[in-house]
């Protein structure tokens, strides 16, 4: 079995969100859980760590 097999590389769906640091609406490829800071692209570079 592969990975297409089990789903993956398939179209993602997508979620409504909202940036918890700019507030811009946005979507995100998972259901956000709540507590949890979903951030919008351009935010998510900021918090990112290389």
């Amino acid at each position: 079995m592969g990975y297409r097999d089990k789903g993956f590389g398939g179209p993602r769906t997508m979620h409504p969100a909202t940036c918890s640091e700019c507030g811009k609406e946005t979507e995100v490829p998972f259901k956000p859980t709540e507590g949890k800071p979903v951030y919008c692209r351009e935010c998510f570079q900021k918090h990112r760590r290389f």
